[in-house]
């Protein structure tokens, strides 16, 4: 999903397109001082205005801000993808959500090399890349690009394409969008430190998954709003099976960190912004996916288990006191599957809620008697 932003500029100024809300936060996902934040801001509102501040001072025909996937992204910054976040200009309105490869193109070598980037005649330069414009049906003259970075790490890339004004861009239209980069930086950084002490409160410490408090109060609110809605739920909730020999084998902090890698994996595996992920307690984890369509619950279930039967776990050192252990095959999951049809029952929402909770309890532990490393539904 994305919102338009129109300019006040002037009649004739463009409007600009972002990703919404929820599908900002994914790009929020980083962590700081151990702990992984949500978008608690309109992150969107605040790109559009840093673009039209730049727009209004090196006038150009279109422009974007990018940003890497957190849940995505490697060391190698060549094999990571780009996404359009923010964007005006011709066809701005289908740039939002779009990838490219992070290894193309002047803004996958901005992003790569971490240097801004001028490029007066953008066709002639040996970077530039015609794929964006084979999407918009526009030929670009010219590109202005500068890196964004949260603190040493650089994240992202704000472009400007084609000035309005004169021929092409020059060194002084570098300078001023390098500005602006800043400007970007401090806003990303300022939505990850929003509200930080209450969003804290919500999450488990070591996945930074939803915790268990949270879990019953948000679930109550999912179950009301299906019955609103008329939409039906779809929840998950998985054991880890032989996590106890990882502890036994290796002790405790390998096996926390395998912990930590599985939220990290349920982040990544479940990208449906309004689902729940949450950390039930010890090795036990819950999925609530709304809106769910006939065997959607089950499908998840299974992508997940065989996620986590192929991880390879702990495949680094993570300093003196976590070297690499390199677990393949070690750690299993057993999943029950229950689901939510708002028209099959007159119950208030806290108790559907808690009842929902307790059927895929019941077939996760039917799971886990039926052999383990398995799905069953309730």
């Amino acid at each position: 999903m994305t919102h338009t932003t129109p300019t006040a500029q002037s009649p004739a100024a463009p409007a600009f397109h972002s990703l919404d809300g929820a599908g900002l936060e994914r790009f929020l996902l980083r962590t700081r001082a151990g702990a992984t934040l949500p978008l608690d801001v309109d992150l969107g509102a605040q790109l559009t205005q840093i673009l039209e501040r730049a727009r209004a001072l090196v006038p150009a025909l279109s422009g974007s801000i990018l940003l890497d996937d957190p849940l995505r992204k490697v060391n190698d910054r060549a094999q990571n993808d780009l996404c359009f976040v923010t964007a005006f200009g011709p066809a701005a309105e289908r740039l939002p959500g779009t990838r490219i490869p992070a290894g193309q193109g002047i803004a996958g070598k901005v992003y790569v090399s971490g240097r801004p980037h001028l490029a007066a005649d953008a066709p002639a330069d040996p970077s530039f890349s015609p794929a964006v414009d084979r999407a918009t049906g526009h030929a670009t003259r010219s590109v202005v690009a500068a890196p964004i970075a949260l603190g040493s790490t650089v994240c992202g890339v704000i472009e400007l394409v084609d000035r309005l004004q004169g021929d092409r861009f020059d060194e002084r239209d570098l300078a001023l969008l390098e500005i602006f980069a800043g400007y970007t930086s401090s806003t990303l950084q300022n939505a990850l430190d929003a509200k930080r002490a209450a969003e804290l409160a919500r999450r488990d410490d070591l996945t930074g998954l939803s915790n268990d408090r949270w879990l019953h109060h948000r679930l109550v609110e999912m179950v009301a709003e299906a019955d609103a809605g008329g939409q039906p739920l779809a929840l998950i909730f998985f054991d880890l099976d032989h996590l106890k020999r990882v502890n036994d084998t290796h002790g405790h902090l390998a096996g926390s960190q395998v912990l930590r890698e599985i939220g990290f994996l349920l982040r990544r595996l479940v990208t449906e912004p309004t689902a729940l992920l949450a950390r039930y307690g010890g090795d036990e984890f819950v999925v609530c996916i709304p809106a769910a369509t006939p065997g959607a619950g089950e499908t998840a279930a299974e992508e997940i288990r065989a996620a986590i039967e192929q991880a390879v776990f702990i495949d680094q050192d993570y300093g003196d006191a976590i070297p690499a252990l390199h677990l393949a095959g070690v750690v299993s999951a057993s999943m029950g599957v229950a689901r939510y049809d708002p028209s099959a029952t007159e119950a208030p929402p806290h108790a559907s809620a808690r009842a929902l909770l307790q059927r895929a309890d019941t077939a996760m532990y039917a799971a886990k008697s039926a052999g383990r490393n398995r799905t069953v539904s309730s």
